[in-house]
């Protein structure tokens, strides 16, 4: 079926227009820099037609996301916490204390949650922290109605945390016995 260009025009325009909301709304996204194996949550802003984030330096790690490169976004539902909508995105490093830093500085300090130096914080970041801007590149890869058939489960990376081990067998019974 041959689609018109204004139904293509309609389709990119209502694919901006989720992309963006969802991005707006949701307060945790999960990214994938080209090269890595593992996507990881970030919080996140958007500002001025792109996501920007803040990493290093005693925020959220930033690893393998760099200037020039690329990545792989995928942006969860609010209320439901599922896969919404994923894009290609283009990564681009803003320099300290530019207008375009300024803008996006403003916006992800308002996301900031429990900073511990609200009062300088920009200036931290300045500092010691990359902010990054996502740029979505192209179509939206996955999208209501056009999600691909595999489940997307991962192996959980590896940490040195465990499960908690059942607990012994005497337990009960001292916790009990002083009823």
């Amino acid at each position: 079926m041959d689609r018109t260009p204004a139904a293509a025009t309609a389709d990119a325009f209502l694919d901006q227009a989720l992309l963006e909301e969802a991005a707006k709304k949701s307060g945790l996204l999960w990214v994938r820099a080209d090269g890595e194996a593992h996507s990881r949550a970030l919080w996140h802003a958007w500002h001025d037609g792109a996501v920007v984030v803040v990493g290093g330096g005693g925020e959220q790690p930033l690893h393998g996301l760099a200037a020039g490169g690329g990545a792989e976004v995928t942006v969860r539902s609010k209320d439901k916490g599922g896969r919404l909508t994923g894009w290609s995105a283009r990564v681009s490093e803003l320099a300290p204390n530019t207008e375009a830093w300024l803008g996006a500085v403003e916006e992800l300090k308002g996301k900031r949650l429990n900073a511990p130096d609200t009062d300088a914080i920009a200036e931290r970041w300045a500092r010691e922290c990359r902010v990054l801007r996502l740029e979505p590149v192209g179509a939206l890869v996955e999208r209501p109605g056009a999600m691909p058939d595999g489940s997307h489960a991962a192996a959980p990376m590896p940490t040195p945390a465990t499960t908690r081990r059942p607990i012994p067998a005497g337990l009960p019974k001292l916790l009990f016995k002083r009823r």
